[in-house]
């Protein structure tokens, strides 16, 4: 078997950034690719958050789903391992979130498709050109649009519509149990986007302002009634020079910044340094596609790792988080076996 590799640059801008330019392929296109017949289909996912979503519409079938980016890991900036051309060479359908967030996978997939395979850009494939979201970490100069839709519940619905729509398509003889699961999945969602509806209601208006570790709440702030205030993870995760840290300061004091967020996944004591001088609480738990706990775990979903996020930051700003916490959260079929990370 003979596996190209694709060796990329990832330049690291403000607070993340991928390739200046996307790969084009005439393999790049949800509606594309061959049916599946007599066999399961094999499927590769990038982040977490979306190899849940996957897995929660395959979750009970034949398929089997392999996720390519190990969670806890910066997804803009990182570069897939030789051995995992094998898998995107092997796959049948390549899900990625796309809006240029992992072009080095992509690349990869694309040198080693093969033909009757295809790469569905989920993000790409929902959000029209004129809803793309640029702001201080993604500028319209730079041409990338903020690419984390998957912390907005409604538009990770959309995702998992396109997943099952793929799949039903490409593999007709598990279609049934793709629309079962489905449905019982998108009540989970719709759930949690009325209990984060109710808790946001909780927050007096002038607090809902967010200041995070990583721009990664856009369509969730449009959403929801938030407004982002600015992102405080400086470019490649170095430490913030003396003249960040000073104009962090001013930020939060003229915003009245009621909380700082940061991340579990990449501390940091000078973060943590501005929330004191600044007197103001500083929340260093958020994470953005490394889910909770271990696989088989009941929060070990993107239903888990979106509760968790949108409880911390209702309780930081002063609001109920009661309607989130009553939520079910657990996959809707539990198969861990069938997509391993």
């Amino acid at each position: 078997m003979k596996i190209k590799t694709v060796l990329a640059l990832s330049i690291f801008i403000v607070s993340c950034s991928g390739s200046d330019q996307g790969s084009t392929s005439q393999s790049v296109g949800c509606s594309l690719g061959d049916v599946v017949r007599d066999r399961a289909i094999k499927i590769a996912t990038t982040v977490a958050p979306i190899t849940s979503i996957v897995a929660n519409i395959a979750g009970g079938s034949s398929a089997i789903i392999t996720g390519i980016v190990p969670e806890g890991t910066n997804s803009h900036t990182f570069e897939p391992r030789p051995s995992d051309a094998a898998t995107l060479e092997s796959a049948d359908v390549i899900f990625i979130n796309g809006l240029v967030l992992e072009e080095p996978t992509k690349d990869l997939a694309l040198a080693n498709i093969r033909q009757g395979s295809s790469v569905c850009e989920l993000g790409t494939e929902i959000l029209p050109e004129s809803e793309y979201i640029f702001d201080f970490s993604f500028p319209k100069e730079g041409g990338k649009p903020n690419p984390h839709l998957w912390t907005n519940p409604p538009m990770a619905k959309q995702y998992a519509q396109v997943v099952r729509d793929v799949l039903v398509r490409r593999d007709p003889s598990n279609a049934a149990i793709y629309e079962r699961n489905f449905s019982a999945f998108a009540l989970k969602i719709d759930a949690l986007d009325e209990a984060t509806k109710i808790a946001t209601a909780t927050i007096p208006e002038d607090q809902r302002k967010l200041l995070t570790y990583h721009d990664a709440y856009a369509y969730f702030a449009t959403n929801y009634g938030f407004t982002v205030v600015g992102a405080i993870q400086p470019s490649s995760f170095d430490e913030p020079t003396p003249k960040d840290i000073a104009e962090l300061i001013s930020q939060v004091k003229s915003q009245k910044v009621k909380a700082i967020f940061g991340s579990e996944v990449f501390p940091s004591t000078v973060l943590e340094q501005i929330g004191v001088e600044t007197d103001v609480r500083y929340v260093d738990v958020l994470r953005d596609d490394d889910l909770l706990g271990e696989p088989g775990d009941s929060e070990h979903s993107w239903l888990g790792l979106m509760r968790f996020n949108f409880v911390t930051i209702v309780e930081a700003l002063g609001g109920d988080a009661s309607a989130l916490k009553s939520l079910d959260v657990r996959d809707v079929v539990k198969d861990e076996a069938k997509y391993p990370q």
